[in-house]
């Protein structure tokens, strides 16, 4: 039941999101549509820890707000890069331990990766990531090992 909730409140949050519509005949159709979608949802039994994954934490939060600060530092030192008149890349190939354990933390941490500016995700095997990397600061293992920590701190497994 918990997650046929979450669902449906991510659903409309999406929806309100996307239209923008705040008057009473379209916000009972919006909620008419996805509760409609959480029925069909539920009667095609979709509704485990796959369909609906991560129930809204303030760990998952904190972490956009964590991870939002990292995009944004690295693209500034990225487009300090590209605007130098030597560009100082030196690109490397690391392998990055995964600490998440599900596979919806490995998706949030590979992402989380490529999202950065100047990582690349290329690979994923055995429990460890290939990485590209724009420079040498970018292939900094604390960094990745932060960020794991940070995605297993979303997923339950560490406090």
């Amino acid at each position: 039941m918990t997650k046929a909730v979450g669902l449906l409140i991510a659903l409309f949050a999406l929806w309100l999101a996307l239209s923008g519509y705040f008057k009473p005949f379209l916000l009972t159709l919006g909620i008419l549509s996805c509760l409609f979608t959480v029925y069909l949802a539920h009667r095609m039994k979709l509704l485990d820890d796959e369909a609906v994954p991560l129930q809204l934490r303030p760990a998952l939060l904190l972490y956009w707000g964590w991870l939002g600060g990292q995009i944004f530092k690295s693209a500034v030192a990225v487009s300090r890069i590209i605007l130098s008149r030597d560009m100082a890349i030196s690109q490397n190939l690391v392998a990055v331990p995964c600490p998440p354990k599900t596979e919806m933390g490995h998706v949030i941490f590979a992402n989380s990766i490529t999202l950065t500016p100047g990582t690349i995700t290329v690979e994923a095997a055995n429990g460890k990531f290939l990485v590209q990397s724009l420079t040498d600061d970018g292939a900094n293992p604390e960094g990745f090992a932060e960020m794991g920590r940070r995605v297993a701190q979303i997923e339950g497994q560490v406090k």
